[in-house]
Parts: C-alpha cells; sequence; structure tokens
C-alpha cells in the first residue's frame, strides 16, 4: 500500500509565497497564519504553565485563529457583542468565555447572558448594579487598578478601582446579592518589564485574602490582564524570561486560586499581515505598521471592516472615514470629511483627542487607549488604537485610528 502524502508545510509569509497567494486571491490579501497564532499560544503556555489562557479578541476576531486556540484548549475574552455572536457560532461554550469590557449596556449583558457567559469584569458601584436583574446566573471579576506610565497604554490610567477601594466595592456586590469570583487587573498594553504584574499580583493577594475573611464571595479567581510584549521596533524579552518574575509571584498565591489572562496582542501581533501588489511589486505591512501606498487599495480593504476606522491629517481634519466609524456618528462619510473632532465631539472630548493627537504625531509612536466616544446622546467607550502615518520620505502627514 502506498504511504500517506504527507501535508506540504510553508511559510505563507515568505516573499514566493505571498506572490502565491496573491496570484490565487487577488490584493489587498490580509494573511492570516495560524500556525504562528498556535507558536505564540504553545509559547506563552509553557511561559505561565498554572495560568488559563483566555485570548482576547479584540486585535483580530478572525474565525479560524478563534478556532485554533480553541483547539489548543485555550479560553475567550470577549469585549464586545459582535464578538459574543462569533464565538457563538463556532460552537464555544460561553463557560469558556469572560466579558472583560469595563462599560456595558443591559444590551451586552442580556445577549452574553443568552450565549452562556456567566462571568464579568466591573470596577464601580454603577457599574455593578447593572448585574441585579441578572441574579445567580452572573459573576464578577472587580478591577482594581495599578497605574503602569511606562506601557504602551497604561490602561489603569481609565479603569479600575483603587486597591482601597476594593474591600468597599466588593462589600456593595455582596449587598446587591452579586457573586465576587475574584479580582481582574491590567497593567497596560506591552509592557516595558514585568515589575508592575509583580505588584498587582502581590497586592491582589492580600485582596483575596481579606475579601474571603469577609465572606464577600468565593475570591477564588485571579485575572492578570495582559500586556506580554511582542516586537517592534525594538525586540521584546523572550517571553519565558520576561514571565519568570510573574511566575515567582504567582507561585505565592494559595492553591484555592485559580488565575487566569487576557493575551491578544502577544497571540495575535506576529501572526497577520495586509499585502497588496502594485506596479513597483508587492508590498506588505504587519499588524502594526500602516499601509502607504495606495489610497484606493486601502479603502477598500478597511471600507467593511467592523471596527471604526478614519484617518486625520496633521491639522486634524478627517481625510477618510469607514462607514462604520460614520455610522456611529449618524452622518454620511461626506459629512465628516474635511471636518475636525471639534466640529463632531463635545468640546471636552475633542480637546482631549486632539491632544492625543498631537503627542502622537511628535513622538511617531502609536497609543492605544480605552476612549470614550459620543454616540449619539450617549457614551460608549471602545478600544482605540492610533498610528502615526507617513509619506514616503518618511515624514508624518497623519494619523490614522482603528477603534
Amino acid at each position: 500500500m502506498a504511504a500517506a502524502r504527507q501535508a506540504k508545510v510553508f511559510d505563507p509569509f515568505e516573499r514566493r509565497e505571498i506572490k502565491k497567494l496573491v496570484a490565487e486571491f487577488g490584493s489587498p490579501l490580509l494573511i492570516v497564519d495560524c500556525e504562528r497564532i498556535r507558536r505564540q499560544y504553545r509559547q506563552l503556555r509553557r511561559a505561565l504553565p498554572r495560568v488559563d489562557l483566555h485570548y482576547a479578541l479584540k486585535p483580530l476576531p478572525h474565525p479560524a485563529v478563534v478556532s485554533t486556540i480553541v483547539e489548543e484548549g485555550g479560553f475567550l475574552d470577549l469585549a464586545t457583542t459582535g464578538e459574543v455572536e462569533l464565538v457563538a457560532r463556532l460552537g464555544v461554550d460561553g463557560e469558556r468565555c469572560i466579558h472583560t469590557h469595563p462599560i456595558k449596556r443591559d444590551a451586552d449583558i442580556r445577549a452574553a447572558v443568552a450565549r452562556g457567559v456567566r462571568v464579568f469584569v466591573a470596577d464601580n458601584p454603577d457599574e455593578l448594579r447593572k448585574f441585579v436583574p441578572y441574579g445567580d446566573r452572573v459573576e464578577v471579576l472587580l478591577r482594581v487598578s495599578y497605574r503602569s506610565p511606562g506601557a504602551v497604554s497604561d490602561l489603569s490610567r481609565k479603569f479600575g478601582c483603587d486597591p482601597e477601594q476594593l474591600l468597599p466595592l466588593a462589600r456593595r456586590a455582596h449587598d446587591l446579592g452579586i457573586t465576587v469570583r475574584g479580582l481582574s487587573f491590567h497593567v497596560g498594553s506591552q509592557a516595558p518589564d514585568p515589575g508592575k504584574h509583580v505588584e498587582a499580583i502581590e497586592s491582589c493577594r492580600g485582596l483575596l485574602a481579606a475579601a474571603a475573611r469577609e465572606k464577600l464571595g468565593p475570591c477564588d479567581t485571579l485575572d492578570i490582564g495582559g500586556g506580554f510584549p511582542i516586537d517592534y521596533s525594538q525586540r521584546a524579552p523572550e517571553i519565558g524570561y520576561f514571565c519568570a518574575p510573574i511566575r515567582a509571584a504567582l507561585a505565592e498565591l494559595p492553591k484555592r486560586v485559580r488565575v487566569i489572562a487576557e493575551p491578544g496582542r502577544y497571540i495575535a501581533g506576529p501572526a497577520a499581515i495586509v499585502i497588496f501588489a502594485s506596479d513597483r511589486g508587492l508590498a506588505g505591512a504587519f499588524s502594526s505598521n500602516v499601509l502607504r501606498e495606495s489610497e484606493q487599495l486601502y479603502h477598500s480593504l478597511v471600507q467593511n471592516l467592523p471596527q471604526f476606522v478614519f484617518r486625520k491629517d496633521r491639522a486634524g481634519r478627517f481625510t477618510f472615514v469607514n462607514d462604520n466609524f460614520a455610522a456611529s456618528l449618524r452622518r454620511a462619510p461626506a459629512d465628516i470629511i474635511g471636518r475636525t473632532d471639534a466640529d463632531l465631539f463635545p468640546s471636552e472630548l475633542a480637546a482631549k483627542f486632539r491632544d492625543d493627537d498631537e503627542r502622537i504625531m511628535a513622538a511617531g509612536q502609536p497609543l492605544e487607549t480605552e476612549e470614550p466616544t459620543a454616540l449619539g446622546e450617549s457614551v460608549q467607550f471602545v478600544h482605540l488604537a492610533k498610528i502615526p502615518l507617513r509619506d514616503a520620505s518618511g515624514a508624518i502627514v497623519g494619523l490614522q485610528g482603528i477603534a
């Protein structure tokens, strides 16, 4: 009997393979390498062997990526109703998911609960009250803030309660009949070193013990967030070396405490590239970079993305918005182009956006943050990435935002 034919293994990011893929599928072309997803997941799993990894869908909510993580035995971190519906379509049990958006509408909670998601994150009394109608169908992780100014995006600048406010918040949850499953924190994106993780773990160890003594809930879960760095313009530390102090800190936790994490960028960042063909040949952009060549191809690529996408010039005028961004402001794209934030948002919010834009363009570095965005008469918080745009000479000519 003839030997079984082995599947051919190839690297889709090699130039010759990219050419074949473009010839077959055309361009612009998003290439996602699930073997790299798998490799990144396994590397972090080895670096944090007692931690259950919940892949954060935000950076790359692609069905193939989600399926790969589930095949590896991983869990999922959701932040939108769209992500809840995506994993439901893939048949993922909601019990394998947590919902970590810090501010949720009742519709978001209701949709997640209907799909079997039980664990949510909250950091203030107003957010806790939203869970009262759901009784014992939900549990919360109370988010604690540990500032990390050295991170690319210091998420604790906006989210999480101060450590000294944790016990009063847990008491409030208990009084409302809401189960406190445990605590969570997020030291920010692209952490420069593991010191802030260690500090937060040691602090949360004491807070979990104090809450358990008061019988405020099971208090048996600690979510250590993400922030695990990858290579950009500078090499990131090897992940095993980076996580060594984190492993040591986790070893001091009681055995009853389940530890989870929310890696997103670390798993997805090295695993996707965008390619398009022009008269000068192939051009590519890794997920952290900017498409610099054809505006027409760029527009066709991002027009129908589920995210909000926009571009501004150095003066802050919008030069491009995709349909989803325009719809969020209840305007036609043509009514946004040429306008500034001051024309579209409340003055305080517009000033904040403009200050961020100036800082990004002056530093020439990307910024990720959770930002308030006015939607009609309400305010919703979204995860926002802003990246400086450069012309062919490398000069910064504006910025791009994706939320």
